[in-house]
């Protein structure tokens, strides 16, 4: 039987174990795929740790690339033998095969490989999302200011070469001046090493005062107040991620002086349907095919090795995207 990664239990990476589960034939709307790479991405510790809550027992992973092997009724953008990649609920990437809705996967093209599919799909669909849809009220042109924190990981590198493209000034921070550098590599206009400086300082000095327009922030309770700080008026806070922990309750009166925006923005309530999801993965793979953007997968670990793989992302060891190998 295939193998796939469980966890019984929210817990520690203790929790998630190599298992032989079988694997049916799809339903109406489903496909089954082998897959050929596996995507990691921090919402797979927020699921395993129980920080959202699912049923279990839980297969984790909400990404993937590989071969479609069969289809269900009513699946017409796909067929058998099909290359394909995805980001989609409900979780269960970290497996050689699995039955999946077809709503959210995409055909691959030819010239993206497995690997570059797997490592880009939740990512860069993250970055198309944030960038192309989730603008301040008074829109977004080129020369505008943008502060993206967590930007050497893998949706901050995609997301400072596609600002870049765009024409925006990206200012970027990171936790070392290594990953900033990394980050200015990638189309960064300015990088804040946040561990040594006061980024909100930095920001108000490289804007001449002035603030950004939007804040793209996965990082969550460590940076809000500040970013709050880095904002010009009518600006927007765009939270989309809590790797150092949930953001605490606030009263909405202290976005009163600024006329703040705030949202919680997320990928699946943008894939929601399929046509949008293909528009959204047309414009990826454009982006990606042209060479515009480049997807950097700096760490490789096999499925059976993926309690190491947790724990360096936890640990902030990466950067770029990673891949699980089944």
């Amino acid at each position: 039987m295939p193998l796939a990664v469980q966890i019984q239990r929210p817990g520690g990476i203790e929790e998630m174990q190599l298992l032989e589960l079988p694997v049916g034939e799809p339903g109406p709307g489903q496909i089954r795929i082998r897959h050929q790479a596996i995507g990691l991405n921090y919402i797979d510790v927020y699921q395993r740790t129980g920080l959202y809550n699912l049923p279990m027992p839980l297969t984790l992973g909400m990404e993937g690339s590989g071969i479609v092997e069969a289809v269900g009724e009513g699946v017409t953008h796909l067929k058998a033998g099909d290359r394909a990649a995805y980001a989609s609920n409900p979780p269960g990437s970290y497996s050689q095969v699995r039955v999946m809705p077809a709503q959210a996967v995409c055909k691959l093209p030819d010239a993206i490989s497995f690997e570059t599919g797997a490592a880009m799909m939740l990512k860069g669909l993250t970055a198309q999302y944030l960038l192309r849809r989730t603008l301040p009220v008074e829109g977004l042109q080129p020369g505008d200011h943008v502060l993206w924190h967590a930007a050497a990981g893998g949706v901050g590198l995609i997301a400072c070469q596609w600002a870049k493209a765009l024409g925006y000034q990206l200012i970027a921070t990171a936790g070392s001046d290594e990953k900033c550098r990394l980050a200015l590599a990638n189309g960064a206009a300015h990088a804040i090493n946040y561990r040594s400086e006061d980024f909100a300082a930095r920001v108000k000095e490289i804007t001449e005062g002035r603030g950004v327009k939007v804040v793209y922030d996965s990082v969550g309770k460590d940076t809000w107040e500040k970013s709050l700080e880095c904002l010009r008026p009518f600006g927007l806070m765009a939270s989309f991620g809590n790797a150092s922990g949930p953001v605490p309750p606030f009263a909405p009166a202290i976005l009163a002086p600024k006329c703040l925006y705030v949202t919680r923005a997320t990928l699946f309530a943008h894939i929601a349907t399929r046509e949008r999801c293909q528009a959204m993965a047309d414009d990826l793979f454009q982006m990606v095919g042209s060479g515009q953007v480049q997807i950097h997968i700096d760490q490789r670990f096999p499925l059976a090795e993926v309690q190491a793989a947790h724990r360096a992302l936890e640990a902030r060891q990466t950067t770029g995207s990673t891949i699980l190998l089944p």
